[in-house]
């Protein structure tokens, strides 16, 4: 008899210990999600922090509950953090890919490297950081997929102020002042039509600048995009094919060398276009 109410308060303390555990977690979730929603977290470093710390409290309850519920049931702590087993071994091992993790995140956070709502390319992989964890950054790439990325694998980050690429296609235009009209109103037609069909990637409408001539006598139209990094291939098949295919209607001398593109990645407090609005953050994980 006494056995059996031994066995039902472990089991009561055990269960206690894991809905107090999950509801702490919730508690702390709904902390962080409060800070974010408030007129503090609208600040980037605000929200990178507090996504930080949220996981890592997070962690440490789920990983405190686990080695309490563990010791009753026999279980010491000490087995539990580390042990001579082959089980201790895994997590000895799991635990330095832990520390790596949290150290790099910890450095993310506090060396300015990124916040959240910055473009940046991490790994090969480019994104608008949404949160960065204790142990995992999320992304969310062109296609609005959400991609994590392990923090000890962050080598290197390549950050994109403005939230976007410039990309400038310019069009040698002919010696024949007369078809300039024509051409130039072909070529907003086509980049209009490349914004509403692509509006993921050219992130803004295009704009057309005047028409100028160089030293050496030949005119030149310029467009200006604002794409997201590593989507160049859009201007350079797709809106570039079009427009070179449709000026050597209107001008039968046209050839394809006389399109050309190339990319700038503006740096903070460079004249023209203010930085993209950052979005907001995604909900704490």
């Amino acid at each position: 008899m006494v056995n059996i109410q031994s066995s039902v308060v472990r089991i009561s303390l055990i269960l206690a210990i894991a809905v107090g555990a999950h509801l702490i977690a919730l508690a702390i979730r709904w902390l962080g999600r409060r800070t974010l929603s408030s007129r503090l977290g609208s600040e980037t470093k605000v929200q990178t922090v507090t996504g930080f710390v949220t996981s890592s409290l997070i962690f440490v309850i789920y990983f405190a509950a686990v080695g309490f519920i563990l010791r009753e049931l026999g279980i010491s702590l000490s087995t539990y953090l580390a042990s001579a087993s082959v089980i201790g071994l895994a997590v000895s091992f799991g635990s330095q890919g832990l520390v790596q993790d949290v150290i790099t995140g910890l450095t993310l956070v506090f060396s300015d490297l990124l916040d959240v709502g910055d473009m940046v390319e991490i790994g090969g992989q480019i994104g608008i950081v949404q949160a960065v964890h204790m142990r995992f950054t999320a992304l969310v790439n062109f296609s609005g997929a959400l991609v994590h990325i392990p923090n000890r694998s962050i080598t290197n980050v390549i950050s994109y102020p403005k939230g976007y690429v410039r990309a400038f296609l310019d069009v040698r235009l002919p010696a024949d002042r007369r078809r300039w009209d024509a051409l130039e109103a072909k070529v907003a037609q086509i980049a209009e039509a490349a914004h509403e069909q692509f509006p993921g990637i050219l992130l803004l409408p295009p704009t057309m600048e005047p028409k100028r001539e160089t030293s050496g006598g030949q005119a030149h139209l310029r467009v200006k995009f604002r794409i997201w990094p590593g989507q160049g291939a859009i201007i350079e098949q797709a809106v570039k094919s079009s427009i070179v295919q449709s000026l050597k209607i209107l001008d039968d001398g046209y050839a394809d060398w006389m399109v050309t593109v190339h990319y700038r990645a503006e740096p903070p407090g460079s004249e023209g276009d203010k930085r993209l609005p950052r979005p907001s953050a995604i909900g704490n994980r």
